[in-house]
């Protein structure tokens, strides 16, 4: 996949260095300066993983959020906790719009059908090393019955091994925890402190639809 032609970068090469799941391409290219000159080629390692999306699932009857907890190694080799508090995300299809990919990845990691959808914006995950840009979007849904610890249940793909945990959290006690910056999933966070900012319009919004 050739990158997208831009006025401001000269493409010297490219290179698949990796012909997984996802490639990785060896790209060697310059581009324009803040100073308006060239750079010397550069040499890059992308990492191709295309659109994603999001959702950050909100009842606002409730005011609570549902959010999945699921083991993931990066976070061990990062040397955090590797079972992290995430939205149900996903990689798009090949020509699947990202609002059906959420749509869709709601059902297959919660089994909860999403209502009015609403975009918040798309984001680049790892700018310095993949182009992966994740639409995010928070969806009304009804959020189920939960313990008193708000767990809901398991769910996930067995043909993908998905070992998924549902839990509701008052969207008081999930926004506390991201504005602390115990959220350490960045999409997660972000779900959270837009809803820190638009919660009162939100719930106003859907309150009564």
């Amino acid at each position: 996949m050739s990158l997208p032609p831009h006025p401001d970068v000269i493409v010297d090469s490219e290179e698949r260095a990796w012909s997984g799941r996802f490639p990785i391409e060896l790209i060697r290219f310059r581009h324009r300066r803040f100073d308006g000159a060239m750079s010397g080629q550069r040499t890059w390692e992308l990492w191709r993983r295309g659109a994603a999306a999001a959702v950050l699932p909100y009842d606002p009857q409730r005011d609570a959020v549902v959010m999945i907890e699921q083991f993931r190694l990066p976070a061990l080799a990062a040397g955090v906790e590797p079972v992290l508090v995430e939205l149900p995300a996903g990689l798009c299809d090949a020509g699947e719009a990202p609002d059906v990919t959420a749509r869709r990845e709601m059902q297959e990691e919660m089994g909860l059908t999403v209502g009015a959808l609403l975009p918040v914006g798309a984001f680049l995950l790892t700018p310095g090393g993949a182009d992966e840009l994740c639409h995010l979007y928070v969806g009304r849904v009804t959020a189920p019955p939960a313990d008193s610890a708000g767990l809901v249940g398991h769910a996930g793909l067995a043909s993908e091994d998905e070992d998924i945990r549902i839990r509701v959290w008052p969207a008081a006690t999930a926004i506390a925890a991201a504005v602390e910056g115990r959220m350490i999933n960045s999409v997660t966070s972000i779900g959270l402190l837009w809803l820190a900012a638009r919660r009162d319009w939100l719930r106003a919004e859907w309150r009564d639809a």
